[in-house]
């Protein structure tokens, strides 16, 4: 079971960063060519959201059964351990939630420019949490 959950957490993450990636492009777009926001755009970060929020869900349950996560969360000297065991989780829930706060904040502008924005900013602050967070090595 172990081997399957990593396996779907690593592969689910390429679709996550792809799809946040995508919504952060599209909000930047957005705001620099000064578009209206429309129901194609919402859906955009709503799949981000959606993708994230599946991602985390998959993480949290790997934390719990993998020998990497929680098992190993005393061994800080170990920059490995560390990684996998507190840095990783903690850096993606928080940038997570700001995924999430974007989202939220988006629903109460009624201006175009101001909803991209609120995604550009908040999404590509989760963006750059999570890409800094990756444990590549085990990707790779």
């Amino acid at each position: 079971m172990y081997n399957f959950i990593k396996e779907f957490h690593s592969g689910w993450a390429y679709l996550a960063l792809l799809l946040l990636a995508f919504a952060v492009i599209n909000a930047i777009l957005g705001f620099t060519s000064k578009k209206e926001f429309t129901a194609k755009d919402r859906k955009i970060a709503l799949f981000a959201l959606i993708g994230t929020h599946t991602q985390l869900l998959i993480g949290l349950i790997l934390y719990f059964v993998s020998p990497l996560g929680k098992d190993s969360l005393g061994q800080m000297s170990n920059a490995a351990l560390r990684l996998t065991s507190l840095e990783h989780p903690l850096i993606n829930l928080i940038a997570i939630v700001l995924i999430t706060i974007g989202w939220s904040k988006h629903k109460k502008l009624i201006n175009s420019e101001a909803k991209f924005k609120t995604f550009a900013i908040f999404y590509g602050l989760g963006l750059l949490l999570i890409l800094s967070r990756i444990p590549w090595n085990l990707w790779f």
